[in-house]
């Protein structure tokens, strides 16, 4: 039910007439331009913040709506417009916008003769402040992070719950997010669980090496995984410009001796990078490494990317490593004069990786699954003894980040009601 506030914009707070203006008219209406539009509070049921008055800020091109808590959001005319949420201009069956770029005006807020519909808590989460933006990006992202060392208290959960119980499938998915790394128990052991992990989100990531794939010790291996040697520290699939997002490996059998796993925070490394040594690190996320990786398996395959190691966006917020030298490029097409400072900036973030107080280093044992963020951890493996009967077993398969968060917003609408 569309509340008092949608029926003071839709009868002319942020209605225009058709012109040439080049800026908005506002409809005939008792309150106009800068006048208050409602002074006395109004109720809202159900929990909506509470409006003390709204008005029109006719050259700024604004709307203004003052809250009952004291805060104030102020909204372009054209950003109003180009999101009503009349059955007009919204699929409400989807909530998807029905209305074409094309159609929207951007010069004068809208075309005379439509009424919009705004609901107060929608439009007071969409406010455009800092502080505002910020809280509804992470409500939506989940961007903050728990950063960790070798000390990790590693979360865990029990496999079969996560199946079936809609809040353990939450708590895994959060702490997944916010650590980079959970420890599900109490999985069959033989193949076939990752997939079955895989469907209580939606599907899996197809690459070159199959839906699910066998890490075993294989003779003329297509894969330094597939070996019983040391795996140093790594990203999966830098080769690709899209690695995958997240990484299942399930445990089916364990060798006798050896094959422990290590795993680093890659973004609390980045992070003391950026303070220990700054050049290093704005080295690392500018110049773009060249990767490749060729073979046959699901198919055959020769792919080629280019990839900074230390991804960051518009803010300087670091979003990715993407780091494998098994599979790093001998092609390096950079400047010669850049050449050695990149080495040297390599050097000192492998260091860093390997410093022990970094490393958490854990053992696998039948039945355990492991789900991490390939985007944020580096994984490792200690060499083992691949000879008598348990030879060691695991089965891996991947997942982008989209489908995981999708997952995660539909569990937490369904056990706490948010968005």
């Amino acid at each position: 039910m569309l509340s008092y506030l949608t029926r003071w914009v839709s009868r002319g707070a942020i209605q225009a007439l058709k012109g040439t203006s080049s800026r908005p008219q506002l409809v005939k209406t008792p309150h106009i331009g800068n006048q208050t539009l409602a002074a006395a509070p109004l109720p809202f049921a159900g929990g909506s913040p509470g409006v003390r008055q709204a008005r029109a800020l006719d050259q700024e091109r604004l709307l203004q709506i003052d809250w009952d808590d004291g805060s104030c959001s102020l909204y372009p005319f054209t950003w109003l417009r180009d999101n009503c949420q009349c059955p007009r201009c919204t699929l409400q069956s989807a909530q998807a916008r029905s209305l074409l770029f094309s159609n929207l005006d951007v010069s004068i807020t809208w075309p005379d003769q439509h009424s919009s519909e705004f609901d107060p808590d929608w439009l007071k989460k969409r406010c455009f402040s800092s502080e505002a933006r910020q809280a509804l990006q992470e409500e939506l992202f989940l961007n903050e992070r728990e950063y960790w060392d070798s000390s990790l208290q590693i979360p865990s959960g029990d496999f079969e719950e996560v199946l079936h119980d809609d809040k353990a499938a939450l708590a895994w998915l959060e702490a997944l997010r916010r650590t980079g790394i959970v420890y599900l128990r109490g999985a069959p052991a033989e193949q076939g669980q990752v997939a079955r992990l895989s469907q209580r989100i939606g599907y899996l990531r197809l690459t070159f090496y199959g839906h699910t794939w066998q890490v075993q010790d294989k003779p003329m291996a297509n894969n330094v995984a597939y070996t019983s040697g040391e795996l140093s520290l790594h990203t999966d699939y830098p080769a690709l410009h899209h690695p995958p997002g997240v990484q299942f490996l399930h445990c089916v059998r364990q060798a006798d001796q050896g094959g422990e796993s290590e795993v680093v925070d890659g973004f609390h490394m980045a992070e003391q990078l950026r303070r220990e040594d700054p050049e290093a690190f704005n080295i690392l996320s500018s110049l773009r490494v060249d990767f490749t990786d060729s073979g046959a398996d699901y198919c055959d395959f020769s792919v080629q990317s280019k990839n900074h190691i230390i991804d960051v966006d518009s803010e300087g917020r670091v979003t990715r490593i993407n780091y494998n030298n098994a599979t790093r490029d001998s092609v390096l097409d950079v400047p010669l004069h850049q050449v050695q400072p990149f080495y040297s900036s390599l050097k000192a973030f492998v260091e860093l990786l390997s410093r022990p107080e970094n490393v958490f280093t854990y053992r696998m044992e039948p039945g355990d699954l492991v789900t991490f963020d390939n985007w944020r951890l580096l994984h490792g493996r200690k060499s083992y003894q691949s000879q008598g009967q348990n030879l060691r077993h695991l089965e891996g398969a991947y997942l982008d980040w989209d489908e995981v968060m999708s997952r995660l917003r539909v569990l937490r609408k369904a056990v706490r009601g948010d968005i």
